[in-house]
């Protein structure tokens, strides 16, 4: 887990940082917990933020690292994944991604909020006294 007196509060509880076949260097996690620090600024009701590094030799010639990134909220679940040749453009890729996401949702709310949908009943209400 990253230094927690360098984060805020709220994300230090909620950040889960993995790396897969790889070691998370203090570096790599400081550079983690600073980028998905920008999440919070659409919605602090987040649960739970997982971010995973995964270094892949597998595919091409080169080394893949491929960042996962899993943010539980209220509703359905945010899950993006990336891939590119550096381990920091994976993670600015991933929180770009996610960020997007975050704004989609928040949008998609906030227009249901403002513009509801009138509902029509095929039964009678019955009358208070």
């Amino acid at each position: 887990m990253p230094n927690s007196k360098n984060l805020p509060p709220d994300l230090a509880a909620k950040l889960i940082v993995r790396g897969i076949h790889l070691e998370l260097t203090d570096a790599l996690r400081a550079a983690i917990a600073e980028k998905t620090a920008r999440l919070l600024r659409h919605n602090d009701h987040l649960v739970r933020l997982r971010v995973d590094l995964e270094l892949d030799k597998t595919h091409g010639v080169g080394t893949q690292f491929i960042a996962k990134g899993h943010i539980e909220i209220a509703g359905p679940d945010l899950i993006a994944s990336v891939s590119s040749d550096d381990a920091y453009k994976s993670l600015d890729l991933l929180v770009d991604k996610l960020d997007g996401l975050l704004r989609r949702r928040h949008g998609l709310h906030k227009d249901k909020r403002n513009h509801p949908h009138a509902t029509e009943l095929d039964v009678e209400l019955p009358k208070a006294d």
